[in-house]
């Protein structure tokens, strides 16, 4: 049982799938079918047998694979981070990359650090509290994270905080509401990860993971050089 993922990472997903010989074609059109079965159109030694696609969010998938629900599934890097579970990355599939960023609004250069001095902490508006966090202690930054689910370029626009730690793909929210970059994280990529259960007992999760790590060099979904691993 596979925990693939709905939107910008379900496309790449389906083609790195099909060409490490998996059949995705109820994928392609699930209608509301929350699982849909697939196969393997491969036989014979390191064929992995009938599969069950579970399609959830990104962000669900590590917890259905930590909680049993899936043997093994694919999502952002970010998303592994930020659940914190005992899960195995097995392979960086390539795709789907983002970087994590710091900002601020450009005309309130300075005020940040002003305010560092003044309180003693940087307050920042992040839907990645885990990855906010650690980054800022690595760097001995005192930081309070204020966690939020919706447009959190608006906490410094408005005033409620004095940065952000976001993903961007193209740069354009950014630019389009006049912040700027201020610190460069982390690139981040599409992961194959399992339960570590899974990779130890089932010889298949092991096996699917060779032919992906394949797959992404036929698909040209090379690692990001300088990645998170």
């Amino acid at each position: 049982r596979i925990a693939v993922p709905k939107g910008s990472l379900k496309a790449d997903t389906l083609d790195v799938l099909e060409v490490a010989g998996l059949d995705v074609s109820e994928l392609r059109d699930p209608g509301r079918h929350l699982i849909v079965r697939g196969r393997d159109t491969r036989a014979g030694e390191g064929a992995v047998g009938d599969i069950e696609f579970v399609i959830v969010r990104p962000s669900d998938a590590p917890a259905f694979v930590g909680c049993g629900g899936a043997d093994c599934g694919i999502c952002g890097w970010d998303s592994l981070i930020e659940a914190d579970l005992n899960l195995l990355q097995l392979v960086d599939l390539g795709y789907g990359l983002c970087t994590f960023i710091e900002a601020e609004p450009a005309w309130r250069a300075g005020q940040a650090e002003r305010n560092y001095a003044r309180r003693g902490s940087l307050r920042v508006a992040t839907k990645y509290p885990r990855i906010a966090s650690a980054w800022y202690a690595e760097r001995g930054v005192n930081a309070d994270i204020v966690s939020l689910h919706g447009n959190i370029e608006l906490g410094p626009i408005v005033g409620m905080t004095d940065r952000i730690v976001d993903i961007t793909a193209t740069g354009a929210t950014l630019r389009d509401n006049d912040l700027v970059i201020t610190g460069r994280i982390m690139d981040c990529t599409a992961r194959f990860f399992v339960n570590p259960g899974a990779a130890r007992l089932d010889p298949r999760v092991r096996n699917l993971a060779d032919r992906l790590a394949a797959a992404v060099k036929d698909k040209h979904f090379e690692p990001v050089a300088g990645s998170a691993q």
